[in-house]
């Protein structure tokens, strides 16, 4: 398997997830099989460069966010791998939204430690 191959269909899942999207549903935005759309997060798929913008129009993203993977997530521990989860769901909203998060995870936090 190829290692672009790899790494592409890895970020599209990351992304699509953070969109809280199932392959079905970026699928029908982006004119696909819900399995094609998995064919390519399994690098099963040699994706050509016209549907992979197409993709990246479904997730509201550029093309280039798919080739901005990370070899330091290949080995996160669990914890890690949330807080990242959780990045990845911050990461588009805004202002407002980021810090009413932040609010309620430290009144979290605080009572947990009652």
């Amino acid at each position: 398997m190829s290692e672009i191959l790899v790494n592409v269909g890895k970020r599209i899942r990351e992304i699509r997830k953070s969109r809280g999207l199932s392959q079905a549903a970026l699928a029908e935005k982006c004119g696909f099989t819900f399995s094609y759309i998995g064919g390519v997060e399994r690098a099963e798929k040699n994706i050509s460069l016209l549907n992979l913008e197409k993709i990246a129009e479904g997730l509201d993203v550029g093309v280039h966010q798919f080739f901005t993977y990370s070899y330091q997530y290949e080995q996160l521990s669990n914890n890690e791998a949330t807080i990242k989860e959780i990045v990845s769901l911050l990461i588009n909203q805004d202002s407002q939204s980021i810090e009413m998060v932040k609010n309620i995870v430290a009144e979290v936090l605080r009572n947990s430690r009652q």
